[in-house]
């Protein structure tokens, strides 16, 4: 059996490596990202900002959690970040797929991954010290 400090170190690095990969696929070259998952031809400057600042929270994140990996310390804080981190993308999409309709498909996977990181998170935060 796994302690516990394993599995929550196990989704911290999990997760922190998901969340590096969408981020630079955000926004290393937003241009390209527009256009080969969300159909868009061209993004404004705006746009592109936008989606280079969610590069840079996101990159963020995973550092810390990262770094929380690492470490002992603030591991179980880490844990609920993630929670937080997801629940909040979730709650924001779910929002919108009533507001605005479905998105995307791959907008779709992102509130799959969302929604199952979620329970496994609460699970993982909950287990004894």
């Amino acid at each position: 059996m796994y302690k516990s400090w394993d599995l929550k170190r196990a989704l911290l690095i999990l997760t922190a490596g998901i969340v590096c990969v969408i981020a630079l696929l955000y926004g290393l070259d937003p241009q390209w990202f527009a256009r080969s998952f969300l159909g868009l031809s061209d993004l404004s400057v705006g746009s592109a900002h936008i989606l280079r600042a969610v590069m840079g929270l996101y990159l963020a994140l995973a550092g810390f959690w990262l770094a929380c990996a690492l470490t002992a310390k603030h591991k179980n804080t880490a844990v609920l970040t993630i929670m937080v981190f997801a629940g909040g993308l979730l709650a924001g999409r779910c929002l919108s797929f009533a507001i605005d309709g479905l998105p995307d498909p791959l907008l779709i996977v992102y509130a799959g991954l969302e929604a199952s990181v979620l329970p496994l998170a609460w699970w993982v935060w909950r287990l004894p010290e």
